[in-house]
C-alpha cells in the first residue's frame, strides 16, 4: 500500500551550527512590514540594531510583500535594507521566506549580509537540536492557501512575475493583498494550524524534540505529544490594533523565554 504524504518519511533538512562563543539567540517572525506600518518598521529597526543577542533568526514574513530584489534600491525598501546592512554587520541575521516574501532572494540577501535558510531548518546549538519552519507550509488544511502556494513556489511562475516591471509588480501585490483580506473577510472565524503529525514527522526524522514556527499569530508553547514541544511565534502588530503586540522569543542557556523588543535592547 502506498504511504500517504502525511505517512511517508520526512525529508531531512539541512542542519546548522551554532558556534560555541554564541549566547543568546532570538527568534522572530510575521512582522508583515510596509510603509503602511512606521511604528513596526521604527521598532523591528530599533531592535534588530540594538538587541544583545549574538544571531537573529527571522522566519518568515518580515515584509507584508516582497516583489523582487530589485525593489532594495528604492524607497522603503531600500531603508530596510540599511537596517539589514548595518544590524548584520553587528551579528548573525539569518532569514527563512515566509507566505508573503517568498521571492525575497539570495541577491538581497546576499547584498546585507543576511544568512539565507531554508524552510526547515536544524538549529544545533546548546547541546540541543531545534527545527525551525515559517509553518505555512504544514497548514495542509488551508487547501485554498496550499493551492496559491504551490503555485507561487512555481520557480516558472516566478521568473514571468519578476520578468514584468517594478511599477507592474507593485501593483499586482497591491492587488494580492487586497484579494487577500477580501478572503480573510469572508472567512471570519476560519482559522488552520500546523498539522501535528506532519510536524511530529518531520522532529522525529530531524532528532529534534523542539519546533519553533510563525505564521498562524497564535503565540504560545505547548506540548503537541509527550517530550515534543513548539513554541509558535508572535507577530508584530503596533500600528493597526488597539492591542499593540510584538515579541521575540529568546534562546539563553538553553532556555526560551518570551520578551519585548524593547527588553532584548538590554536584558543580560
Amino acid at each position: 500500500m502506498n504511504e500517504s504524504p502525511e505517512e511517508a518519511a520526512a525529508p531531512l533538512p539541512p542542519t546548522l551550527t551554532a558556534p560555541a562563543a554564541w549566547r543568546t539567540i532570538d527568534f522572530i517572525s510575521d512582522l508583515h512590514l510596509s510603509p503602511d506600518t512606521p511604528k513596526g518598521v521604527q521598532a523591528w529597526a530599533d531592535y534588530l540594531i540594538g538587541t544583545t543577542a549574538d544571531a537573529v533568526f527571522i522566519l518568515g514574513d518580515l515584509f507584508e510583500a516582497w516583489v523582487g530584489d530589485d525593489s532594495r534600491h528604492e524607497g522603503f525598501e531600500a531603508d530596510c535594507a540599511v537596517v539589514l546592512v548595518r544590524a548584520a554587520a553587528k551579528r548573525v541575521i539569518a532569514f527563512m521566506a515566509g507566505n508573503r516574501d517568498f521571492l525575497l532572494g539570495d541577491d538581497m540577501l546576499e547584498a546585507c549580509g543576511v544568512l539565507h535558510l531554508q524552510d526547515p531548518t536544524v538549529l544545533s546549538a546548546f547541546d540541543q537540536r531545534v527545527l525551525l519552519a515559517h509553518g505555512d507550509a504544514w497548514c495542509t488544511g488551508d487547501t485554498a492557501y496550499q493551492q496559491f502556494r504551490r503555485q507561487v513556489r512555481n520557480p516558472a511562475w516566478q521568473a514571468q512575475v519578476l520578468s514584468k516591471s517594478l511599477a507592474e509588480r507593485r501593483l499586482y501585490a497591491s492587488h494580492m493583498r487586497s484579494e487577500s483580506e477580501r478572503q480573510m473577510a469572508s472567512h471570519t472565524g476560519s482559522w488552520f494550524d500546523v498539522d501535528s503529525a506532519i510536524a511530529l514527522r518531520f522532529m522525529t526524522g530531524a532528532q529534534t524534540p523542539t519546533l519553533i514556527h510563525g505564521h498562524t499569530h497564535r503565540p504560545g508553547s505547548n506540548a503537541l505529544v509527550h517530550g515534543f514541544v513548539r513554541h509558535v511565534l508572535s507577530d508584530w502588530e503596533l500600528d493597526h490594533s488597539l492591542h499593540a503586540r510584538a515579541e521575540v522569543l529568546r534562546w539563553q542557556g538553553g532556555e526560551f523565554r518570551r520578551i519585548t523588543p524593547g527588553e532584548a535592547l538590554s536584558a543580560a
